[in-house]
């Protein structure tokens, strides 16, 4: 024994009676500067040295060890070998990570010491008082300071902060503004702009009086009056809509239909006509469901999602499964609230900004308790559909009394099948269905006290057990019946004709008083999905409710044949009280408060760190938190309910002081004002995307957004901002090129001119449909349709997208992820698939055919060409002109009039109106 390896070494022998002990030999303190970094030298900082620092981890610092590498996980955790990613990888336990790899393993003895060194501490000479630096340089994580607004620069007439600090930036660069924009193109401008609509002919006409006598009150209350139309909301929520990729289909192959996903969307309609606060905007769609504002959740499950069925029964791919879904979440919120690519953080630490995948899943920890499903929303007690509800379950309440008096009845809602029998106290009962083949999701016992609590659940302690026994352990177990669960999940009894039929026991923990029961066999189905030509069906099942007596006998007590044949041959009457119920219940399914896709809740499970984003490879716990760089500790644990995670990180997300939440907003505002953001990658404020082109005015912006000093103005008010910025000089300049300032600033982001852009899909379909005079301005509801029902696994195909069902505004189509709806995705119409802070802008032949000769424009010219002879007494010149009033906002010049009357000559008024929708002047703003 060398003393490289022991000191004092001593074996004892002690004989004690039959037993006999040892003392084994006491190892010295590894040595770091002769036993571990020789070995560090000689196999890892090559790779991982000062010069060269493969997958981010540096390993001849000990504080880089400790913060570790791209992975996210600690390479050196002193004291603890276990927990030291460092072990890991040199011990090749998993052959992608092995370092060295391949026949370079290091020695066991070698593997040994540096297990030892760590065991002891991880002591390393002269760096035992550095600590790791977490200072942050990303401009966009520092703290917002509201700056001081430039001083007046060599014009007389600058008195507004936006255009102080635009002028600052244009004088640097020898610009000036452009001159203003003339009266009729501003009002087209700003009308399109805050509401996706163009002013008729008699707006138009009553601005340029009222603009002719005091120019600025007659723009200030044009503003006005646009900000406060409800049309405002549709257009705004389509911006936000957009970022979120909301759709009505899960997108995935089967890409089913999302029943009544729509309520969301009216929710953001709605939100931004009343112009309810930004921070109020947010935290209601993370945790809505404990603001009486349920249906808001819908934001957090915008995203694309597998359902269940396509997924399969393999843990593994549901474990996958899950983890994609809480990765479109993460993706929702980091674009659409953060600014911020923390998806990038998934797999490993974000390659180029400090989030850390830590970070990354601490933050999915936050929304554990959500899953990709339907819910009956908590609305507010006003709500319009929770006042109808409360009306017709009244008289549903009222219905069921009378039925009461004849017995028992069952109800068919759908999703389920509801016996109501007389109440009766029991500690087991028994149901014994009556044919061989059962297939059950969920049976619910439910009692006289409480509407929706079921008394079966195996969380309340209620045991079951049934028959057949065989496969009870199999995917199909009958523990699926009562676990809470609904949806694929299910409890398959199949026997033989011969054999005794299945049956259900269940033995609650005490007494019960019962009088109806549930059962579904896919509930999720129904709720989640519609428009399928094979509709998700209940069967009828016969079946028999055997009681338990105080004695412990079995009463029979009710059946379904009973309460639906028996009783109605005893009352005949009976079949009127039933028709009507039955009608009551869909008025209420259509009417009232439904389950909608915005969000299922369940019980949040521990989350950990899966390592390079792998559900297989989970590793150290995390506590929901948001990202630590920007402050985000929620002094939250894995025992945290899952609605306080979410209202916790609201009300951090909504602090005056966060660094992005604010900014994100104002230059997303700013980005649909003038085309392009201060920022122009307007869902990235990250090193990799473009840095800000007026920093200041940015912060300023931002800082007045949540803490306003001009005009008394609401903190977070949406329309304030936007008031703010179309009343600028800015955004009143003319669109006209100048050569010399072409030369300097090409793209106009200085704003020396508003930036000319083509409109988007919806403004040139609902300005088509407002100028034949057939536009559906209805607000809100159900959204109009243009495909066709579908198989289960077929594709949408568009069937109408131009008949006189479709004449409303494009924000109330239906929104299918991977379709063509044939029209408008030519002209850049997202699919809803990825997020679209910003839609690009492409010029191809078949935007110019379909404007041309696709059934709409040509059915929606007729229209247009008929009213105009109609407005214009059959007068063949006047109508020429009132096509152009209806679709441009003005007149003809001589030229135009000439050339257009030889065409309607030729070939009809029609075709003039098509040539017209055709122009640029009709697809750009002015």
């Amino acid at each position: 024994m060398g003393g490289s390896e022991m000191s004092r070494s001593v074996l004892f022998l002690i004989t004690v009676g039959t037993f006999q002990c040892f003392l084994a030999p006491t190892l010295s303190a590894v040595d770091f500067e002769q036993d571990v970094l020789p070995i560090l030298e000689d196999n890892c900082l090559f790779c991982h040295g000062e010069d060269e620092q493969e997958s981010g981890l540096r390993l001849d610092r000990r504080v880089s060890m400790i913060r570790g590498g791209d992975s996210g996980l600690a390479a050196l955790v002193p004291g603890k070998p276990d927990k030291s990613y460092l072990i890991e990888v040199i011990n090749h336990v998993d052959p992608d990570m092995a370092m060295p790899p391949d026949e370079d393993k290091l020695p066991q003895e070698q593997i040994d010491l540096i297990t030892r060194w760590i065991q002891e501490g991880a002591r390393w000479p002269g760096q035992m008082e550095e600590a790791a630096e977490d200072e942050v340089d990303l401009w966009s994580f520092q703290q917002v300071v509201r700056p001081e607004v430039p001083q007046q620069v060599e014009r007389d007439d600058v008195g507004k902060p936006i255009d102080a600090f635009l002028l600052n930036k244009l004088e640097e660069h020898d610009l000036s503004y452009s001159q203003p924009a003339d009266p009729r193109s501003l009002l087209r401008r700003v009308s399109i702009v805050l509401t996706g609509l163009p002013p008729t002919p008699e707006q138009t006409k009553e601005f340029l009086a009222a603009f002719a006598s005091d120019p600025e009150k007659a723009y200030t209350e044009a503003v006005d009056r646009l900000l406060d139309s409800p049309h405002f909301g549709e257009r705004w929520a389509q911006h936000w809509l957009d970022v979120i990729r909301w759709a009505e289909t899960n997108g995935s192959e089967a890409n089913l239909y999302r029943k009544n996903a729509w309520i969301y969307r009216d929710y953001v309609i709605r939100s931004f006509n009343e112009d309810k606060p930004y921070d109020q905007f947010l935290r209601e769609q993370i945790a809505g469901d404990t603001m009486g504002v349920g249906e808001a959740t819908g934001f957090l499950v915008a995203g694309p999602h597998v359902p269940a069925a396509t997924v399969g029964r393999e843990p593994a791919a549901i474990r996958q499964a899950r983890a994609d879904r809480m990765d479109e979440i993460m993706q929702t919120v980091g674009a659409s609230v953060m600014g911020v690519t923390i998806g990038c953080a998934r797999c490993h630490n974000h390659k180029f900004d400090p989030i850390s995948i830590r970070d990354y899943y601490a933050m999915t920890a936050v929304f554990q308790d959500i899953e990709f499903g339907s819910r009956h929303p908590e609305y507010s007690p006003d709500h319009p559909l929770r006042e109808r509800g409360a009306e017709l379950w009244r008289q549903i309440a009222e219905q069921r009394q009378q039925l009461k008096q004849m017995g028992g009845w069952e109800e068919d809602w759908g999703a389920y099948r509801e016996l109501h029998f007389k109440p009766v106290s029991t500690k087991a009962i028994r149901i014994r269905f009556k044919m061989a083949n059962v297939f059950v999701d969920e049976l619910e016992v439910l009692g006289p006290d409480a509407q929706n609590l079921n008394l079966a659940l195996a969380s309340r302690g209620t045991r079951v057990s049934g028959h057949p026994e065989k496969g009870f352990e199999t995917r199909n177990p009958i523990q699926r019946i009562n676990d809470g669960d609904y949806g694929t999940m299910i409890w398959r009894a199949q026997v033989e004709k011969d054999e005794d039929r299945p049956w259900v026991r269940f033995e609650f923990e005490k007494a019960e008083t019962i009088n109806r029961l549930r059962v579904s066999n896919n509930r999720e189905y129904f709720y989640e999905t519609d428009y399928l030509t094979k509709k998700p069906n209940l069967p009828r099942y016969e079946f028999d409710v055997d009681v338990m007596t105080d004695t412990g006998e079995w009463q029979p007590w009710v059946g379904t044949w009973s309460v639906n044949k028996k009783l109605n041959q005893e009352h005949p009457e009976r079949k009127k009280l039933l028709d009507k119920i039955q009608r009551s219940i869909a008025c209420l399914s259509e009417e009232g408060p439904r389950p909608s896709f915005v969000g299922r809740l369940i019980e949040p499970e521990i989350t950990r760190v899966l390592l390079r984003g792998s559900p297989e490879s989970p590793r150290d716990e995390v506590f929901p938190a948001g990202p630590k760089m920007l402050g985000g500790d929620l002094d939250l644990t894995s025992e945290t309910s899952g609605p306080r995670r979410r209202r916790t990180f609201a009300a951090w997300i909504t602090k005056s002081d966060h660094p992005l939440t604010a900014r994100v907003m104002v230059n997303r505002i700013w980005h649909h004002l003038f085309g392009n953001g201060l920022v122009p990658t307007t869902s990235d404020f990250g090193n990799a995307g473009a840095p800000p082109t007026h920093p200041e005015l940015l912060d300023w912006l931002s800082a007045e957004f949540t803490e306003p000093t001009v005009s008394q103005r609401p903190a977070w008010s949406v329309k304030s901002i936007i008031r703010l910025l179309v009343l600028s000089d800015a955004f009143r300049q003319s669109s006209h090129p100048r050569d010399s300032a072409l030369k300097v600033d090409a793209g106009s982001q200085l704003l020396w001119r508003y930036p000319p852009k083509r409109v988007e899909a919806e403004v040139i379909r609902d300005a088509v449909l407002q100028a034949s005079g057939v536009l559906d301005t209805t607000i809100g509801g159900k959204s109009y349709r243009i495909h066709n029902e579908k198989d289960t696994y077929a594709q949408w195909q568009v069937t109408d997208n131009h008949g006189s069902d479709t004449w409303r505004r494009m924000i109330y189509q239906e929104r299918m992820r991977r379709v063509d709806d044939q029209l408008f995705t030519a002209f850049d119409f997202p699919d809803c698939g990825q997020v679209r802070a910003k839609r690009p802008v492409s010029t191809t032949p078949l935007q110019a055919l379909n404007l041309m000769n696709s059934d709409f424009v040509v059915e929606q010219s007729e229209l247009i060409a008929e009213r105009a002879e109609k407005e214009a007494g059959g007068d063949e010149v006047k109508s020429v002109d009132r096509c152009f009033e209806l679709l441009l906002g003005r007149a003809p010049d001589a030229d135009e009039r000439r050339d257009c009357l030889e065409l309607a000559s030729a070939s009809g008024l029609p075709l003039v109106c098509r040539a017209i929708i055709n122009s640029n002047e009709f697809a750009f703003l002015p």
